[in-house]
């Protein structure tokens, strides 16, 4: 009797959402009773959506610095990158890890599955950084490197596909003080963007615009002809900026944090025009790209923000399964939390989810669409701490 209540509520729920989501270009204060009505539902869903720990992937025998999400042929596998100098795949289906690469003498600092290479070629790729200033390829299915890009001259700290083209491009960002952009197809560096004053922590490629509708659309950008596409980055000169793809210009640098900018994120949809950052002064920002201005700031972290993401919901549509994104953020941290936030208001955070004992803290997270074996999808948490347990909530 009590499942089937809490299933109605869920329902109830997402109907709630899907209108919540349509009017998210609607400022805070208007119907100020229906927001207070959303945001007391959106409490009540995500303390009944990652109510149990799910899978704890163990391995890595130091931090778990990046982690990210792929499907190939149906089947649903994680990869992860850590401080013991290791690639590791997990599939998620059984539940266990599939491969390793013994990728580095140092610390992995970003890891990312190639949508380019299985969508040209169904070749399972991913793409690795670390402190030794290369950016390697691993081919999965033959349990070797067969790329590398050297160009930086430091540790390269993070690493962004491109939304269009399949993933053609690659953004990297270095503690050498620059951004480059890679053609994965000719395998040469396009443009190094230079501006920042210090090491380079984090960075990422704009959605699709709003001329565009089509997101894996051809847009060459091999001269750089980027087509309203842009690069934003976090550095430890405690500044935001963003590059114009075509012009290759710095476009605006956003100032507020005090400390180290630890991950930065574009918004989608009607977010378009915001990026969600987290930083090593224990907050969350939230900033409008038009005005280059700060909107919301987020504290209740007591030590320092090592990731940001916007919060996706899983509404189901009939037999089509969509995937909408709200007016909640989440953020992980070294305090060893996973905070959920409402961007209109700066109150106390929504929700908590507290990272087991042994993690020590929350370097890394991502959502995933999790399918299940009646054919149907649940929104699932997935984090990477600092012990090395990589940890999936449902």
């Amino acid at each position: 009797m009590k499942s089937s209540v809490l299933e109605e509520e869920k329902k109830e729920i997402q109907l709630i959402i899907q209108h919540w989501i349509r009017i998210l270009n609607i400022k805070l204060g208007w119907i100020y009773e229906f927001d207070r009505l959303v945001v007391n539902y959106v409490m009540f869903y995500f303390k009944h959506l990652f109510v149990y720990l799910l899978i704890t992937f163990t391995g890595h025998t130091g931090h778990v610095y990046s982690i990210d999400y792929s499907t190939f042929t149906g089947n649903q596998f994680l990869c992860s990158g850590a401080s013991d100098g290791t690639v590791r795949i997990w599939d998620i289906d059984i539940d266990k890890q599939i491969q390793s690469f013994n990728a580095y003498s140092g610390c992995v600092l970003c890891v990312k599955f190639s949508p380019y290479h299985y969508h040209n070629h169904r070749r399972h790729v991913i793409c690795s950084s670390s402190h030794n200033k290369i950016i390697r390829f691993w081919d999965i299915k033959h349990n070797q490197q067969f790329k590398l890009f050297n160009k930086h001259s430091s540790s390269v700290y993070s690493l962004k596909f491109s939304p269009f083209n399949y993933g053609r491009y690659l953004c990297s960002g270095s503690d050498d003080k620059t951004i480059c952009l890679w053609d994965i197809e000719t395998s040469k560096a396009l443009h190094v963007f230079n501006g920042h004053t210090n090491c380079i922590d984090c960075v990422d490629i704009s959605s699709l615009q709003s001329n565009n509708n089509n997101k894996n659309e051809n847009n060459s950008i091999g001269v750089i002809g980027g087509n309203g596409y842009t690069i934003c980055s976090g550095s430890f000169d405690k500044t935001i900026r963003t590059w114009d793809i075509e012009t290759t210009k710095q476009l605006t640098i956003f100032k507020g944090h005090e400390h180290t900018v630890k991950s930065v994120k574009y918004g989608s949809n009607e977010l378009a025009n915001t990026i969600l950052s987290g930083s090593k002064d224990d907050s969350v920002r939230l900033w409008d790209i038009r005005s280059g201005q700060q909107i919301q700031v987020f504290n209740g972290h007591i030590y320092q923000v090592n990731t940001v993401e916007y919060s996706p919901f899983v509404i189901k549509n009939n037999s089509e399964v969509v995937v909408g994104y709200s007016n909640v953020v989440c953020s992980g941290s070294d305090d060893n939390t996973i905070r959920f936030w409402d961007i209109r208001s700066n109150k106390s955070e929504l929700y908590v989810i507290k990272g087991d004992y042994d993690d020590d803290g929350i370097n890394c997270l991502t959502f995933l669409q999790l399918k299940k074996k009646e054919n149907t999808y649940d929104l699932s948490l997935c984090y990477g701490s600092i012990k090395g347990p990589i940890c999936i909530w449902r």
